[in-house]
């Protein structure tokens, strides 16, 4: 992913897997990452059968990257589907001495013969509609769990947008992004219901803007509706979130045991915001906005909305997650999505973002924190 992000082709490393899979046809290993090649050069379909086929033959793997004298070993529960399925832990970890492990569970994926040996196990399981059964089997399993683990496949199951809205609505210092489950009928529907505009749709379980858009009228709804071919949207009030100097801004809130982080903010004139297409990379104002954004994060930001994101993270009932989030025009927080999934990285350029490594660091310091407290935590337990 960091040399796709950074504009390689990754030709050089396809063939490599190839020529291995031509060695041994059943490398798994070689297949799961061939698999992970093929989504970022856009073959899923192609990739996710390269998957399968991994998985039939192995559901347990290792990083060659590992340390050899790891302080903690980490497990993530992995489900069967495309790279965002799953919570991309290994960016948390890259560079500690944490060594990661991944263990597949789900429909068509074999079940174990054991479970392998770990000190924390990690659910990175994301929610989405073919995810579901697996986190409720989850549930189950974890209340039987050998070792500590982090985030409740319970609390994960909730994360979709519609039940987010239900469980955060409106508290304390923030609104949440009023997002409503609906058939392909029941949008169309909208053209004839009052105060239906302006609004937000996008197509279920989509990510990063792919198929989002603001409509303003009957006919953007009609419109929209002749390009999307999904059988059920995610519709919400759109919100004016501009600052008063006229700019969108989008902030991506890491929470790792209850404490917030920064890691990134977005700087636009669109309203649909994302790092990638924000005026960030040739804006060097902007830049020097968000590192200073990041540097007052804890007296400025997080101070300012404390009650809002301690409310949230009660609610929430995760041990990580990410909250993207804007400001209303009369500050309060605006909550577009709580995700255990989204990418938390330290892949952007040193020389034009000198002040993110740092943060990140942080991020990941604080990660690593909570994979010791949890292991701490638990041999307490079995000591008493």
């Amino acid at each position: 992913m960091r040399l796709a992000f950074h504009g390689d082709n990754l030709e050089r490393l396809t063939a490599l897997l190839l020529r291995r899979l031509q060695s041994d046809p059943s490398d798994a290993a070689a297949l799961l990452d061939l698999s992970v090649v093929l989504q970022l050069n856009a073959q899923p379909q192609l990739a996710l059968e390269l998957q399968a086929e991994a998985l039939k033959i192995q559901q347990h793997y290792q990083f060659q990257s590992n340390p050899p004298s790891p302080s903690i070993r980490l497990l993530a529960i992995m489900g069967p589907g495309e790279v965002m399925a799953n919570t991309p832990i290994e960016f948390l970890v890259e560079a500690g001495d944490v060594a990661l492990e991944l263990l597949y569970l789900g429909e068509g994926v074999p079940p174990p013969k054991q479970i392998p040996e770990h000190d924390v196990a990690f659910v990175a399981v994301c929610e989405s509609d073919q995810s579901q059964p697996l986190l409720q089997q989850l549930h189950d399993v974890m209340q039987h769990w050998p070792r500590p683990f982090i985030n409740s496949p319970a609390s994960i199951a909730r994360l979709s947008r519609d039940s987010v809205s239900r469980v955060l609505a409106r508290g304390a210092g923030y609104v949440a992004s009023d997002a409503q489950r609906l058939a392909r009928e029941e949008v169309h529907n909208l053209a004839n219901v009052e105060d239906s505009f302006p609004c937000i749709a996008r197509p279920l379980d989509s990510h990063a803007g792919h198929g989002l858009a603001k409509l303003d009228t009957a006919w953007d709804l009609e419109r929209y509706m002749r390009a999307q071919q999904s059988a059920e949207f995610y519709v919400a009030p759109f919100v004016d979130y501009r600052s008063p100097d006229g700019w969108f801004r989008k902030y991506r809130i890491v929470v790792i045991d209850g404490q917030p982080f920064a890691s990134h903010m977005a700087i636009s004139q669109k309203w649909m915001v994302h790092y990638l297409n924000a005026d960030m990379l040739q804006n060097e104002k902007n830049r020097a906005e968000e590192a200073h954004f990041m540097e007052t994060f804890d007296t400025n930001f997080a101070s300012k909305h404390f009650v809002a994101l301690q409310e949230i993270d009660r609610i929430v009932g995760l041990d990580y997650y990410s909250l993207d989030c804007g400001e209303t025009q009369d500050g309060r927080l605006l909550i577009f999505e709580v995700d255990s999934g989204a990418v938390v990285h330290s892949m952007d350029s040193i020389d034009i973002f000198p002040y993110k490594a740092p943060q990140m660091e942080r991020v990941f310091a604080a990660f690593r924190e909570l994979l010791h407290r949890r292991l701490e935590r638990s041999s307490h337990r079995q000591a008493a």
